[in-house]
């Protein structure tokens, strides 16, 4: 996604007391339109714009909000970069159109309660809930601006280019004499003389130098206010009336903070999500989907990764990672079951539990309630080890199920690989 390539540009050196650290990370992704609606309200020049959901809406728009404009920027909003190349399932290129405004209404149409695909969503696409309407800005250029969390200068890193309106990945390759990186001291924040660098590398045509460093520094203290992780503008224009525009808005914010973030959480969108993972997170599991055809239920990050491996090892691709965590219920096996079995791509499932706080009579209990709720229509291999794991492995054998038991974690690796081929 675009934070990995930003941090393409910016050192990979970690600090020791992270350096072997491996955990999950969630960063909160909102839309450009309700990013725009936050830069707005710190100050930050944005174009004019309103999201609509329906074609009646977007007809009331252009009457009421751009009587007097001749042309429109219509957006689709998915959480996805690439939305001008992308394709709709329904034929339609483009997630991006300037048009009249009378053909507004026809190519909002278009695109609501469509499927975009684009580089980043992968085949299966994202749905397009709604449309950003914006006004059309007459631009003389246009530039790159970002600021991201850097690890060498342990602080914000701001990234600044005289060139934008093209990924960040091109840019780095055809101009990377014109990326300039300006680390943030987080204690001081950011200085005049800070942001006046940032403006040299943006190299603005004829925009005041002051009030250009003026918008750079709201940008800083956005970024700071509202726990971001990311902010991206790209492009961040420059108008024909010497104006900083930001033409784009990425932002992404740290999952830590949303207890003092709320209204800014209220924003997501599950509907851009995998919906396994919106499940997951309901019950309070770690859970990523992945594109395999073994399903994996552990206890503990570290175990997940390792059997992930181990079934790579024996020929096998995990179909997710699932971390039911130190201290799990019945009832949250029985979700991760639910979700596990509501994956077509699984083949067979691996449940491996290594049992210290977390009890493997639990574990076991859980998967003889699951089965009694979802027809497991796929294998089940089952490794059990640690606390009450007599009393797990008496539940199981008792139940009546048809469960392959194994004794190590090879064992059951490969008998899972087995199992589904």
């Amino acid at each position: 996604m675009v934070r990995g390539l930003l941090n393409k540009l910016v050192s990979r050196s970690l600090s020791v007391a992270g350096r072997w650290q491996h955990n999950q990370l969630r960063r909160l992704n909102i839309h450009e339109y309700q990013g725009a609606e936050l830069m707005s309200k710190y100050g930050v020049n944005v174009p004019r714009g309103v999201a609509v959901s329906s074609v009646e809406e977007a007809r009331k728009v252009i009457k009421d909000v751009f009587p007097n404009e001749s042309e429109i920027v219509v957006k689709s909003q998915v959480l996805a970069g690439g939305r001008g190349l992308g394709t709709f399932k329904n034929g339609l290129k483009g997630g991006v159109h300037i048009v009249k405004a009378d053909q507004v209404a026809d190519i909002a149409g278009k695109m609501l309660g469509q499927i975009l695909v684009t580089k980043q969503t992968g085949a299966q696409g994202k749905p397009v809930n709604k449309v950003y309407l914006c006004q059309k800005l007459a631009l003389v250029n246009e530039m790159y601006f970002s600021i991201i969390l850097d690890r060498k200068s342990a602080g914000p890193l701001v990234i600044a280019c005289s060139k934008g309106g093209t990924s960040i990945e091109d840019l780095a390759e055809k101009f990377p004499d014109m990326i300039i990186k300006v680390p943030i001291d987080v204690f001081k924040g950011i200085t005049d003389e800070d942001a006046a660098k940032v403006v040299d590398g943006l190299a603005p045509k004829g925009a005041d130098k002051n009030k250009s460093i003026e918008q750079v520094k709201n940008l800083y203290n956005l970024f700071c206010k509202t726990d971001c992780t990311l902010l991206e503008i790209n492009p961040l224009a420059e108008t024909a009336d010497n104006q900083l525009v930001a033409a784009d808005a990425k932002m992404n914010f740290d999952d830590n903070a949303a207890y003092r973030q709320k209204e800014i959480f209220a924003l997501r969108d599950t509907t851009q999500e995998d919906p396994r993972e919106v499940a997951a997170a309901k019950a309070d599991l770690n859970y990523i989907g992945l594109d395999g055809e073994i399903g994996c239920m552990v206890n503990g990050a570290g175990l997940a990764m390792a059997t992930m491996d181990i079934i790579k090892l024996h020929g096998g691709t995990p179909a997710n990672f699932l971390d039911v965590g130190g201290n799990a219920s019945e009832g949250q096996v029985v979700e991760a079951f639910k979700i596990l079995t509501a994956d077509d791509k699984v083949k067979a499932i691996l449940v491996n539990i290594f049992g210290g706080i977390m009890k493997c009579d639990v574990i076991a209990s859980g998967i003889v309630n699951a089965a009694k709720q979802v027809q497991l229509k796929v294998p089940v291999v089952v490794r059990l080890e640690g606390t009450n794991v007599d009393q797990g492995k008496r539940i199981l054998k008792e139940s009546g199920m048809k469960l392959i038991t194994a004794e190590d974690l090879d064992d059951a690796a490969q008998k899972a690989v087995k199992a589904y081929k």
